[in-house]
């Protein structure tokens, strides 16, 4: 199993947050900013990269997607705040 996926968390322009998985970020990305990517992300760019969860499968994204999905947004945020996307956090 090839372990390229990744679990992120965007930021969008009117302050939610948006939770989701793909094999190709930078493509996933693209999309999201063109707003051909999710139905709940269009329309409310800019968007900032807040977390990121690298190197697992297909499986274990779509597990952690799940599970973060269920979190409230202060659990979202307390998560967000102890570990940054990496340090990188980016707005698109």
């Amino acid at each position: 199993m090839e372990k390229n996926y990744v679990v992120y968390i965007l930021e969008c322009g009117d302050g939610t947050l948006y939770t989701g998985i793909t094999n190709n970020l930078k493509q996933r990305l693209t999309h999201h900013r063109k707003g051909t990517g999710a139905k709940y992300t269009r329309g409310r760019g800019p968007f900032t990269l807040k977390w990121l969860e690298t190197g697992i499968t297909r499986s274990q994204a779509l597990r952690r997607e799940r599970e973060i999905k269920k979190m409230s947004r202060t659990k979202k945020l307390e998560m967000i705040q102890r570990r940054p996307a990496d340090e990188a956090t980016e707005e698109f």
